[in-house]
């Protein structure tokens, strides 16, 4: 790709007002630029003769030496910064206004605005972090929970990276081998690599599947568990999401069908991100509008990681429950036995038996748990969690040094390395001439480096910085 050498500004602070705020200038004329209008505690102009990593009291000043603010100045020589490029960094009062009289103030001395995502794309390109490691930092200012945060500090500091390389290197050492081997063969003898490379084959593949089986549980910690309420009328499913919330997100009545939409809140649960959905209660209805709410929920429901279906225990089970149940199939589902606290018509049995009746799946015990609640008091809260803990990661969520891959576009490019490595595999047990298995292991080799940017398109790299906020 062209690296672009002009010098670039942006706000890198968040646009509110704060205490502090912090315009970031980036370049080959980084320095000087910020140099004519800075000016010390004495008014002096001397910014371009202060050493790397250190920070200077002074004043920011527009043309004819008006006062903009009272600042202080960073000063971070190449290539010891961020883009690998001289690096100034003005900080300033943090009003919006001052922040961007500023950035006004460094665009008119010579730079020019900073694209989405710049500062971070030229410590790419510069070779200062691979790509993977660039999306990162998008995830850690993105991160939604802890579990987030911390595997996206984790991939920072490279752990994607260093088992990808270990994986390329692996390969690219037997490309290497077989290559010589061919050029030479009076020298370097293939006997017995059959046998070698099998075993090295069915390593490497071992490391791509783990990591492929990582990025299911890498998504549903880093983004949530997409998770619809579901259940007839007047079962207590906004009251639910009003307990999870700890507010009032939705109106809860006596009267049935109130909730004739979705209602979609983020909630942080036993350190689990849920994106909860409160559905329309599930029943035949001529309500026009309710029908609607109905259909909706019954589509949302097919898109669920998670179910959770909610019954009131203090009513026997009818038609509309029949519905529900053959909409469950398949589905995670965690059944919800409301109205813990009344007289109980409905028990654990009548559920299963029931969803013998109705259901085709014949898994449910594994794919369905059902516990009791009651939305009056939030005791069963620890019973949801825990429930939801065992049912996605084992009874727990690890924080250990596993690497998990949380990135879509890292998935694919594993499962492409995969299937080059699977080609492998067969051309082996088929006894294939020996080229044959270094041009898939270069098509394992080649997907693998798209993860680090090595092997990747402008177009491509240009769309993914894209999405990076503005002065990042």
């Amino acid at each position: 790709m062209n690296i672009k050498t002009d010098t670039i500004a942006a706000i890198a602070t968040a646009m509110s007002n704060s205490g502090i705020g912090i315009i970031r200038v980036s370049g080959e004329q980084a320095i000087q630029i910020v140099d004519k209008i800075y000016r010390n505690s004495k008014q002096e102009k001397v910014l371009d003769k202060y050493v790397s990593h250190t920070i200077h009291y002074g004043y920011i000043t527009e043309e004819g030496g008006t006062v903009v603010d009272e600042v202080m100045v960073s000063v971070m020589r190449a290539p010891r910064s961020y883009t690998t490029e001289d690096t100034v960094e003005i900080n300033c009062h943090g009003g919006i206004l001052m922040m961007k009289k500023i950035l006004e103030t460094v665009i008119r001395a010579g730079a020019r605005t900073a694209e989405p995502g710049e500062f971070t794309k030229r410590a790419f390109l510069n070779g200062r972090i691979d790509l993977s490691e660039a999306e990162a930092v998008m995830d850690v200012i993105q991160a939604k929970n802890m579990f987030a945060l911390q595997s996206s500090v984790k991939q920072l500091k490279g752990s994607v990276s260093d088992e990808i390389r270990s994986l390329r290197e692996d390969i690219l050492y037997e490309i290497a081998f077989i290559e010589s081997a061919l050029d030479d063969p009076e020298h370097i003898s293939l006997d017995g690599y059959r046998d070698r490379l099998s075993t090295k084959t069915d390593k490497i593949m071992n490391v791509l599947i783990k990591l492929i089986n990582s990025a299911d549980d890498g998504k549903i910690l880093k983004e949530g568990i997409h998770t619809v309420i579901v259940g007839k009328p007047n079962v207590g499913k906004s009251s639910l999401l009003n307990l999870l919330v700890g507010e009032e997100k939705a109106i809860v009545t006596d009267v049935a069908g109130t909730t004739r939409d979705i209602l979609e809140e983020r909630i942080s649960l036993g350190g689990i991100t849920l994106n909860m959905i409160d559905t329309a209660g599930i029943r035949n209805t001529e309500d026009i509008v309710e029908k609607i709410g109905v259909e909706r929920a019954k589509k949302i429901s097919e898109e669920a990681d998670l179910i959770l279906y909610v019954v009131d225990s203090s009513l026997p089970l009818d038609e509309n429950d029949n519905e529900i149940i053959e909409l469950i199939q398949n589905k995670n589902t965690i059944i919800l036995l409301n109205k813990s606290d009344l007289d109980e018509a409905v028990t654990e049995e009548d559920i299963i038996e029931k969803m013998k009746e109705v259901s085709e799946n014949t898994d449910y015990e594994h794919s369905v748990k059902i516990i009791r609640t009651s939305t009056k008091n939030d005791s069963s809260i620890t019973a949801l969690t825990d429930v939801m803990k065992e049912m996605f990661f084992h009874g727990k969520i690890s924080y250990n040094d596993e690497v998990y891959i949380t990135n879509i576009r890292h998935k694919e490019a594993i499962e492409d390395a995969l299937g080059s490595m699977k080609q492998v595999e067969r051309s082996l047990i088929m006894d294939m001439p020996e080229d044959f298995y270094s041009i898939d292991l270069m098509g394992a080799y080649t997907a693998l480096g798209r993860i680090l940017g090595e092997e990747l398109e402008d177009d491509l790299v240009n769309e993914i910085f894209s999405k990076f906020c503005m002065g990042k």
